[in-house]
């Protein structure tokens, strides 16, 4: 299914983030400044829309975790996330390339802090997408007396990047226009393809964390 969203909100400190600056330091002013300039007129180059489906997980075999319509996704931290799960819900969502070109632009003008400050824009209302999709869907579950897990994307701990084709594979990443490259990075950049169990109130999936048994303690992605 593929569904627009409009009315996508920046979160400026999310911004100063992908900008690289830590929660306990103040950007300087001009930097201030140009977030907010940015964001006012970023929504023209914002085209936000997801595309997603729900499939019946099958059966969990140690770190394999096989899905209606012949998906398989081999994790360790997938494995135990969805065998708490009777389905998964599979996304991709995007904000399309118009603001990735317009940070290109810039930036081969010599405007390099300006493209700077668009592209972490960009990555902030990708995000956003998601967490719109996210938020829907735990409604959706929530009216049927289910809940759902956080989500969780290829890449992240032991779950391979290539699995990137799987999803892509159920969803049907063209809906959305985006697409894979053979080292299955997703173009338009400012996408997010995610996959969130859906289980029983019960199962108490919606508080699953794996760093909780990981050791690796610089992890960016650490919850």
């Amino acid at each position: 299914m593929l569904v627009t969203c409009n009315g996508i909100e920046i979160d400026r400190k999310q911004v100063c983030r992908y900008l690289g600056y830590s929660a306990d330091y103040k950007p300087p002013a001009r930097i201030l400044s140009l977030i907010d300039e940015y964001v006012e007129h970023a929504h023209h180059l914002i085209e936000p829309a997801y595309s997603y489906t729900i499939k019946n997980i099958e059966r969990v075999e140690g770190s394999s975790v096989f899905i209606e319509g012949s998906i398989v996704f081999r994790s360790r931290v997938i494995a135990q996330l969805l065998e708490q799960c009777s389905k998964v819900l599979v996304f991709i969502s995007t904000i399309g390339n118009r603001l990735e070109k317009k940070a290109y632009r810039l930036a081969e003008d010599g405007l390099i802090v300006q493209s700077a400050v668009l592209d972490a824009i960009g990555s902030s209302a990708a995000e956003r997408v998601a967490d719109f999709v996210q938020g829907r869907i735990g409604e959706m579950t929530d009216a049927q007396g289910l809940c759902i897990s956080p989500r969780f994307s290829p890449g992240y701990c032991d779950w391979d990047i290539s699995h990137q084709k799987m999803l892509f594979r159920a969803v049907g990443g063209k809906s959305t226009g985006v697409r894979l490259t053979e080292g299955c990075l997703m173009i338009p950049r400012k996408s997010v393809s995610a996959i969130i169990g859906i289980g029983l109130r019960s199962s108490n999936v919606e508080h699953y964390n794996p760093c909780k048994t990981c050791n690796k303690r610089d992890c960016p992605s650490r919850r």
